[in-house]
């Protein structure tokens, strides 16, 4: 649908330039070569030609055409908002108009010249221009982001406030384009799509810039985003196929269709809701966790300085003193809901036997392990479970948890992979969803765009994201391969960060 809005938009634009031309007095076929065609409008509006070339900078390029064929527009004696409107979105009905309308002419430099703006147009312009700006900037270059959750901490901590560097990895040409400018999937304080599906281009990037590494922080589209229960209790907080799969519903679509289906709402790939996590492998590397250490390609993995997992901390009878803990310690704990409600709640723990059981780094539970009322400090690892289907790839027979995992192997572009029914699951989702390719299994054979097929070559990257909370993030873990599509940005630095007031230490610092 889209690609057929596009041609009917191409021939439009280039038929209502051509009886434009004829018009204006410039051969008439001059109009149907792209580029020359610009050329020839500066020419005859008596611009400087400089703005010809402006025209090859990526994306920016774009609005200097638009701009070029609104100039040429008011040489027609057309300076009304609503005409420069249509020349902007819907040429390929407004140039035909102004091409073969015997009511239409062609006017000439001195109109234009002659043509003085009211001080409200020029206010109008002005928004229209910062609105442009605006929405370039955001979509091609940097966005401000905010931590909504503590899955990345310590390394970043909620309410930290980030630069999203888009230009990193190149720029993403919006699978969506016609969207309310300034927010993402939603309108504000609503569950009303802020988009419409009316054009879908494919995905592409410009090219020429740096790939993913490993360890770069990196915000993406939630994979598993592109199906939500609109509903503020659940979007990406409770994913639509965790629900699907879970009780009461056991995958049967229909029951969960009959609660939930005037709610179901399917996102296109770039509005699916923004997500941050540090990208701990790439293309082609193999990946494991081995009791709770994550190893790459073999070797043990970057460790953040902030890393946090489960430790179980055992005193000798002796309570800790939470409430002083950072000032005569050091130790920095983060708490779940507030620091008073999860003391309480240590407490009763302690009052119980004890044993406290704390979110925290490496470093902190070498500090704890130094105090006197400590008798030991242990990482608390969740063991293999072969009947656990919560996590990736949410099939029986895998066995793992968050902390013995794998191996995997993530999918590079271009690598091909036997397919069996029992490797099936780690690829359905890629396959059919990702690369969007039909894909269904009948007496036992694989049939991918209705061919039997043993193996598939991969046509995208992919990656595995991770959050530095590993016992707190729902990340690849939990649904699988990020594909390169998915990819918005490289998260840059904190440019404010706030928790009952400004946390000072953490405003313009980079992030590692």
């Amino acid at each position: 649908m889209g690609w057929i809005i596009f041609l009917i938009g191409t021939i439009g634009w280039h038929i209502g330039m051509y009886g434009m031309f004829k018009k204006a007095g410039i051969t008439p076929w001059k109009a149907l070569i792209p580029f020359y065609n610009t050329w020839c409008i500066i020419d005859k509006i008596q611009i400087r030609r400089v703005w010809f070339w402006l025209q090859f900078i990526p994306i920016a390029g774009q609005f200097i055409s638009i701009w070029l064929t609104i100039i040429f527009v008011m040489h027609f004696g057309r300076f009304n908002v609503l005409h420069h409107a249509a020349a902007v979105f819907v040429p390929f009905i407004y140039f035909p108009y102004l091409g073969f309308s015997p009511n239409e002419r062609y006017a000439g430099r001195e109109v234009f010249h002659n043509y003085k703006k009211p001080s409200s147009r020029e206010w109008v312009d002005a928004a229209v221009f910062a609105v442009v700006a605006a929405t370039l900037i955001r979509t091609f270059i940097f966005e401000a982001y905010t931590i909504p959750t503590p899955s990345m901490e310590k390394t970043l901590l909620v309410n930290d406030f980030l630069f999203v560097n888009k230009v990193s990895y190149g720029p993403r040409i919006p699978k969506t384009p016609l969207s309310f400018p300034f927010v993402h999937n939603l309108m504000p304080n609503s569950q009303i799509p802020s988009y419409l599906k009316w054009i879908q281009l494919p995905y592409s990037r410009i090219p020429g810039y740096e790939k993913v590494e490993r360890n770069d922080v990196v915000v993406f589209n939630f994979p598993l985003g592109d199906t939500v229960i609109n509903h503020p209790d659940y979007g990406s907080k409770t994913p639509y196929y965790d629900v699907l799969r879970g009780a009461p519903y056991n995958g049967n679509r229909d029951a969960l269709m009959a609660n939930w289906g005037d709610q179901i709402l399917v996102h296109p790939m770039d509005k699916a809701d923004n997500y941050i996590k540090r990208c701990v492998g790439v293309a082609g590397d193999t990946l494991q966790v081995i009791h709770g250490i994550l190893y790459v390609n073999g070797q043990k993995a970057y460790s953040p300085a902030g890393e946090q997992t489960h430790y179980i901390v055992r005193t000798n009878g002796t309570p800790i003193d939470f409430d002083n803990l950072e000032d005569n310690t050091g130790i920095q704990l983060r708490w779940n809901v507030n620091k008073e409600a999860d003391i309480e709640d240590l407490n009763k723990t302690f009052n119980e036997g004890g044993i406290y059981f704390l979110n925290m780094s490496p470093g902190d539970a070498a500090a704890f392990k130094k105090m006197s009322n400590v008798k030991a400090v242990e990482q608390y690892i969740i063991p293999a479970d072969s009947s656990d289907t919560g996590l990736f790839p949410n099939a029986p027979g895998y066995g793992w948890s968050v902390d013995e995992y794998g191996p995997i192997v993530i999918p590079a572009k271009g690598a091909t992979v036997s397919l069996t029914l029992q490797n099936l699951p780690l690829y359905e989702r890629l396959i059919r969803n990702y690369e969007e390719h039909t894909l269904e299994v009948k007496d036992k054979q694989i049939i991918i765009d209705g061919k039997p097929a043993d193996k598939y070559t991969f046509k995208y990257n992919y990656y595995w994201m991770m959050g530095d909370n590993r016992h707190n993030s729902q990340d690849s873990r939990y649904w699988g391969f990020v594909p390169e599509t998915h990819v918005v940005g490289k998260a840059s630095f904190i440019w404010f960060s706030w928790e009952n007031g400004p946390r000072w230490k953490r405003i313009f610092s980079s992030i590692k």
